[in-house]
């Protein structure tokens, strides 16, 4: 136990006499005990009695109570699993929860695999403050979530995934923790710094060797223990120490050879030095926020909020990004420079999506793009999503063309719960459609179970009109883009008109061209040379792009 502030420290077990722990340098304090799988135990600091910091598992999910010794061992049926290479990767984001645990998600995989997904992605499961969580309010980072499962169950969903050929990634959250069972502070206030603050208290000091090693050790252990085939770090903007970040991703492929393991990005400041370098890349890839924002501005038209960069020129910023990753390369806004130059990364090291747990779950009332945009138009979005060399990322539903909302769920009570529903009401306030109070209070309350229950995601009306397309698309995917995805670079793209682009890649010795307009009239278009792969709306002919159409061609270099 690392209690650096702590004059002692006793460790407990259920049903036993305290047993002294010795003090050792650099904070550590040690003992030994008999400690079968089951044992329950806990520290005790003073009067201060908390779980253990590493938990595999609390008792009843209490992350206040029992911590519990969990024996690792599983027997996996698919341990000769080594994964997929990560251009062959298209990601569907699920929140575990929401599916009936880890079993229910674990039900879900055949029918993602026959859709032509090739790995999902679990919010965070760490152990969070109540049963009802979006994951990223976790305060024991080794604990599976109990209200999700066992770990044993979600050992299971990562074996049974292995066995469809899915890879499965893990969302960890290492830049802050939960508002409720977090007791570090008070027994190791050196876990944070005193000099730096982030939206959730004082930063973490990943300049420490044990607070670095709790994170690093626990990324080996999802990695090694449960087998995931990668990590998606969340917000690591608000780390703030590439150092760290750097040597953990050196550490994980040291541990991690001869598996195909994927290190993800969540990364405000475009950063593209973490994706590739004179020495290679620190991480696979990074979610490409700018992908999604351009196109939900020509979408949906709203360009409030942080849409508001992206409402001038839309169809200039979305040629960018797709022939150079990032829209924002060290350009000012808002007197904020964001970015660095990308047009050197392969497409490959950018996650494109249309919609994800931040960019529906954080809107007032959770509304997704089906309820959004036109539908011509969002099938046409669809298209480039799925046909350009970015890597594709789907939010659970959308490939049923669900209508549902995804809301912002907790499960926290008392003052907090009312700081949490009071505070999120707030934040909306400065949007035009909630700066009447009356309307703010139309906005669901996190911590009302009708909130969480309203988020599952069902079937939309045209659901089999939505499978067949991703079907169709991710068909084309795996069998004409892939194969020269390792090679790809890019050949540039140019503006049609006000909402409409084309772009062009190397693939190998092939060439992938596609156009896409997201107008409401036809614009010129002169292009489109090889075999059409795709076409959705009423596509480009007669030296002309259709008004909602998407249109995928291949041909030789």
């Amino acid at each position: 136990m690392w209690a650096p502030a702590a004059e002692a420290v006793a460790l407990e077990i259920d049903g036993g006499a305290p047993v002294a722990m010795s003090a050792e340098a650099d904070g550590w304090f040690a003992a030994e005990a008999e400690a079968p799988a089951g044992t329950r135990y806990r520290f005790r600091i003073g009067e201060l009695a908390v779980p253990d910091p590493a938990s595999r598992l609390q008792a009843g999910g209490d992350v206040h109570g029992w911590s519990v010794v969990v024996d690792p061992a599983y027997a996996w049926r698919h341990g000769d699993w080594r994964g997929r290479p990560w251009e062959e990767t298209v990601v569907m984001e699920v929140h575990a929860g929401l599916l009936g645990g880890f079993a229910g998600a674990a039900e879900r995989l055949a029918d993602w695999a026959e859709l032509g997904v090739t790995a999902i992605e679990l919010m965070p499961v760490a152990g969070v403050s109540g049963t009802r969580n979006w994951g990223y309010d976790g305060v024991l980072p080794y604990a599976p979530e109990a209200s999700l499962g066992t770990p044993d169950e979600l050992r299971a969903l990562v074996d049974r995934a292995h066995g469809l050929g899915l890879s499965v990634l893990l969302d960890v959250v290492y830049n802050h923790f939960g508002p409720d069972g977090n007791y570090l502070g008070g027994y190791a206030p050196d876990f944070f710094r005193k000099d730096v603050d982030t939206p959730w208290g004082g930063a973490i000091d990943f300049g420490r060797e044990a607070v670095a090693r709790f994170f690093v050790d626990n990324a080996l252990m999802w990695l090694e223990d449960y087998r995931f085939d990668g990590l998606r770090f969340d917000a690591v903007h608000a780390i703030a120490d590439d150092a760290f970040l750097d040597a953990m991703a050196a550490e994980i492929r040291a541990r991690t050879g001869g598996r195909h393991v994927h290190l993800v990005l969540e990364n405000e400041s475009n950063d593209a030095a973490r994706l590739g370098g004179a020495a290679g890349a620190a991480f696979d890839a990074q979610w490409n926020d700018d992908f999604h924002n351009v196109l939900h501005v020509l979408l949906t038209g709203e360009t409030h909020g942080y849409y508001r960069p992206f409402a001038d020129a839309p169809a200039e910023r979305l040629a960018r990004c797709l022939a150079e990753g990032f829209v924002f390369q060290g350009e000012v806004f808002d007197a904020h420079t964001r970015g660095t130059p990308s047009a050197h990364l392969p497409p490959s090291r950018f996650v494109a999506f249309l919609q994800n747990h931040d960019q529906v779950g954080n809107r007032a009332m959770g509304e997704r793009l089906t309820l959004l945009a036109d539908p011509a138009k969002l099938r046409a979005a669809t298209g480039l999503l799925l046909l350009s060399p970015q890597i594709p990322l789907l939010f659970m539903g959308e490939e049923a063309g669900s209508e549902t909302p995804f809301l912002f769920f907790t499960d926290f009570h008392d003052d907090l719960a009312d700081a949490v529903r009071e505070g999120r009401r707030r934040e909306f306030a400065k949007f035009p459609a909630f700066a009447d109070p009356e309307a703010r209070e139309m906005i669901p309350d996190p911590n009302a179970e009708a909130t969480f229950a309203a988020s599952r995601p069902g079937p939309g009306p045209d659901a089999d009109g939505w499978r067949a397309l991703y079907r169709d698309l991710l068909a084309i995917r795996r069998d004409r883009i892939v194969p020269g995805l390792a090679r790809c670079r890019s050949l540039g793209a140019k503006v049609l008109g006000a909402k409409a682009v084309a772009a062009r890649w190397a693939l190998g010795e092939a060439v992938l061209e596609v156009a896409v307009n997201f107008g409401d009239e036809a614009v010129a278009f002169e292009g489109g040379e090889g075999e059409e792969l795709c076409a959705i709306g009423e596509g480009a002919r007669d030296g002309r792009l259709a008004a909602a159409s998407f249109v995928a061609w291949i041909g030789r270099g």
